[in-house]
């Protein structure tokens, strides 16, 4: 009885549940690990687990399945469901935005908005945790992730903008925000002024160079791989582009040089992609890619002893289900017939869509038996041929129609007509192709055991991560009316000049004069020339922002002080 109670003791000790107001009972950490499984439903969990318990029966749970602690409720400002850009974006700020806002503070919507917002801060870039961590306490800070650099969660940490498509304002901010390490994909959107501004600073960069990436010796780099988005991870080509599993362990190697501590940001990106395109095969493998990642976070962690790790989607996608109604007596499948075809697919639907483009007509059978683990019907074979985008069809172009395919089988593209063969195969269902409003995991460790349990809302969430650096919220607030002040306040007493750009998609430059000095802004950068023919150049610890709906550059309120 006595071995009992003292377990039960130690258990209490050890687990202590930290619910949102009591976040300033939470022991403050040198680093931060937060992990983002974008899209990830639970029923996408389960589907994967079971596929990992069936291929390795000596493997019935996941690494995240001891650290989970509780649920999260997100959304955005104004909708109970929301896309990458306004939830990331809260857990980052501890504001809700809106659909496609990139760390800003959203536009009232009246009586739609679930929290009161203040009409007059529309548009406002809003400090993020990793920001905070960079200038207050001079943390290092990285970034991983397969989904190109500018998209919207990788940018929610280090970027601003009510647009999530305008990578043209996006890409720049992250390069200037000065990042120590960022690993994912984009060879084709880092430009050459971007590129010349890392490697002045001292960064290696590596483009579609998995060797140079493991070979580099300094702390701060860039390595991208793909031209776009990296490829998903069953598809991959391991001799050409890392797992997100060693591109976690590399950043956190470099990160944790730092003797003050770090912050990264990991993002299983493409579940949600998958998830997108219906595709089931994509969603469990990718997940299964990240939930390897979260298990080299976690190894760290304990081994290191002053880390948390946080594990937590966005929002969930596609409404999948381990069950359809189509599939008659699904509910009493055995393991094996529920999961035995699934664990035979050795593609995603878009990498069989490459293979099929890239082989002759006549080895489609053969690619079929090899990779799915099944031969086409004539109707299938017949769908296939009519698909627009099937390049190898012995149909013509311009004779191929949804006319000749059966209603049930046909999908349009060819990627589309993969998933929804291999789903058929299957007894999961789909209900959207969209973004879902389930509430979704939370998954935690904490060296002290301070962990947040329960149901938490995205903005609580927020608060407990500023609380693992040894900060409330206050304090983000206070570093954007301090970095993000409206240039029409903080040279108030000055003129101002907002220069159009003589180029289609360029920047305006702010120029602001005094009797004798003069500075030129542009957005986007963390640098500022002064004089008349920019003399001298200030380099800034955030990036500025320029926001064309109301016309306002974003600043810090310190450079009113060079025309003093």
């Amino acid at each position: 009885m006595k071995k009992t109670i003292t377990f039960l003791l130690l258990l209490a000790v050890v687990l202590i549940p930290i619910k949102a107001q009591d976040v300033q009972n939470v022991k403050p950490v040198k680093n931060v690990i937060l992990l983002i499984p974008d899209g990830t439903s639970l029923a996408t969990v389960s589907m994967a687990r079971w596929l990992q318990w069936y291929t390795n029966p000596d493997m019935p749970k996941l690494n995240i399945d001891p650290y989970l602690c509780g649920t999260v409720r997100t959304h955005s400002s104004n909708a109970p469901i929301g896309d990458s850009a306004p939830t990331t974006s809260c857990y980052m700020t501890g504001y809700p935005s809106r659909t496609g806002y990139v760390s800003t503070y959203p536009e009232h919507d009246g009586d739609n908005d679930i929290y009161p917002t203040d009409p007059q801060r529309a548009f406002q870039p809003m400090t993020t945790v990793l920001e905070a961590a960079k200038m207050v306490y001079g943390k290092s800070t990285g970034l991983v992730f397969t989904c190109e650099f500018p998209h919207a969660t990788p940018a929610d940490c280090s970027a601003h903008s009510y647009n999530r498509g305008k990578y043209e304002w996006i890409a720049p901010q992250m390069v200037h925000n000065d990042l120590n390490v960022v690993i994912g994909g984009g060879v084709s959107i880092l430009t050459p002024e971007e590129e010349a501004y890392l490697t002045e600073n001292g960064y290696g960069v590596f483009k579609n160079d998995i060797s140079g990436m493991r070979n580099f010796n300094g702390n701060n780099m860039w390595a991208l791989f793909g031209d776009r988005e990296m490829a998903y991870d069953i598809d991959r080509d391991p001799a050409q582009q890392p797992s997100l599993e060693e591109m976690t362990r590399k950043a956190i190697e470099k990160l944790s040089k730092n003797p003050q501590g770090f912050f990264l940001m990991v993002e299983g990106s493409k579940v949600d992609w998958a998830a997108h395109a219906n595709d089931p095969v994509g969603m469990a493998t990718d997940f299964l890619a990240y939930d390897r990642a979260c298990g080299a976070a976690l190894e760290f962690a304990r081994q290191n002893g002053e880390t948390a790790v946080i594990m937590v989607p966005d929002h969930g996608n596609s409404g999948i289900s381990i069950g359809r109604r189509s599939c008659t007596g699904y509910d009493k499948l055995s393991k094996e017939q529920l999961f035995h075809q699934f664990s035979l697919y050795k593609l995603t639907a878009e990498g069989f869509a490459k293979k099929l483009n890239s082989e002759p007509a006549s080895e489609v059978q053969n690619i079929f038996r090899t990779y799915a683990g099944f031969e086409l019907t004539p109707e299938e074979l017949n769908a296939l041929n009519n698909c627009k985008d099937y390049k190898n069809s012995p149909i013509p172009a311009d004779k191929r129609s949804s006319k000749n395919v059966e209603a049930s089988l046909y999908s349009g593209s060819l990627t589309s007509f993969m998933a929804n063969l291999l789903t058929s195969k299957t007894c999961f269902g789909f209900t959207t192709g969209g973004h879902t409003g389930e509430d979704v995991f939370l998954a935690a460790y904490h060296p002290q055991g301070r962990l947040p349990m329960g149901m938490l809302t995205n903005i609580e969430l927020n608060h407990y991560m500023c609380a693992l650096f040894g900060m409330n919220h206050d304090k983000l607030d206070e570093l954007t009316a301090q970095n993000f002040a409206p240039h029409t306040e903080v040279f108030k007493d000055f003129k101002c000049e907002i220069i159009p750009s003589k180029e289609e998609k360029g920047s305006p430059t702010l120029v602001v004069k005094n009797k004798k000095k003069q500075l030129n802004i542009t957005p986007f950068s963390n640098i500022v020339t002064i004089g008349k023919k920019g003399q001298e150049d200030i380099r800034l610890n955030s990036v500025i922002v320029y926001v064309d709906k109301n016309n306002t550059f974003y600043l810090p309120t310190k450079l009113a002080e060079y025309l003093q």
